[in-house]
């Protein structure tokens, strides 16, 4: 997959472009399938196929007191995105002058100047320009004048028949529900951060290390709690892991943030500074104070054994 950072960069397919566009935030089923069919479709049509999104979601500068955590950051979705088989995605900076234009300016600049837009494939509730007053009908409209197809698509639903969204996956994740989220994901949620020095109580009081992941604020993390998971190394490995997601009510009183501590079965070395890329695969319970550190030790002890009996002998 080609990917283009910036409108100036950007030289229009010889034979013009099959286009969609939008946050993609998460990449779920939903959004995999309506790419599968601007692709079926371009193919057809002799075009290349291009993924319009944007550097940052929206919402971070339209609203940014309510703008909804991130499934996943821009470096995923890129990856995300060219595991569909996408020819092309064009990133296109989002700042106030760009959430000010209207659309009539947006199709000018970036679907017919950028990308010599021939077909666009959108969901049917889409949306754009200021005060997202353009639609699907408004797109035809445009397309007529511009000599390009618009195709208004419904995103697939689950099995309940509830179209499938980013904002779904969200919800089932803030109610611990991992399994569900990697349902409408078509994969485990994952979250990428580096690895950074806790209070260094893990191996020396509690006899188990884990790996302290600084995440960027604005990540979309399941509820609290103890799940198993996977933890990825920057050298390609991947490793069983017990993961814990709270607030340590055991040693800290009071409601501070979240922190994400990875204990990696049957690993032992150095991770402090690394990459690391971790996944929810199912929740096993919720956090929890014990009265006595001896109590705390005997439940994560369980909790491992409970990882290695739901991930098996490990990647």
């Amino acid at each position: 997959m080609e990917v283009v950072a910036g409108l100036e960069r950007c030289v229009p397919p010889p034979g013009g472009s099959a286009v969609t566009i939008g946050a993609y935030d998460g990449l779920h089923l939903g959004h995999q399938a309506l790419i599968a069919e601007l692709r079926r479709r371009a193919a057809a049509g002799g075009l290349t196929s291009v993924v319009v999104t944007f550097d940052r979601h929206p919402a971070t500068v339209v609203r940014p007191g309510s703008a909804p955590a991130l499934l996943t950051d821009l470096e995923q979705k890129l990856e995300l995105l060219a595991s569909t088989g996408v020819d092309r995605t064009l990133v296109v900076p989002f700042d106030r002058a760009r959430a000010d234009e209207t659309a009539e300016q947006f199709v000018t600049e970036v679907l017919v100047g950028a990308l010599r837009t021939r077909l666009v494939v959108v969901g049917e509730g889409f949306h754009f320009g200021h005060e997202r007053k353009g639609d699907v009908a408004m797109l035809r409209d445009l397309g007529r004048v511009h000599d390009f197809e618009v195709v208004g698509w419904r995103l697939a639903a689950d099995e309940s028949g509830a179209p499938m969204s980013s904002t779904r996956v969200r919800g089932l994740l803030a109610a611990g529900d991992v399994a569900g989220a990697a349902a409408m994901l078509g994969r485990p949620h994952e979250v990428r951060g580096t690895v950074v020095r806790g209070d260094g109580r893990g191996g020396p009081e509690l006899g188990m290390p884990t790996a302290n992941v600084a995440l960027s604020p604005g990540t979309a993390l399941p509820e609290a709690g103890i799940y198993a998971g996977w933890y990825g190394r920057p050298d390609g490995s991947r490793h069983r892991a017990a993961l814990s997601l709270g607030r340590r009510p055991t040693f800290y009183e009071g409601d501070g943030p979240l922190l994400l501590e990875a204990h990696l079965l049957g690993f032992d070395g150095d991770l402090y500074g690394e990459r690391a890329s971790v996944s929810f695969v199912a929740r096993l319970r919720a956090e929890r104070r014990f009265d006595t550190v001896d109590e705390l030790v005997a439940q994560m002890r369980s909790d491992v054994r409970a990882v290695s009996d739901l991930l098996g002998a490990g990647a």
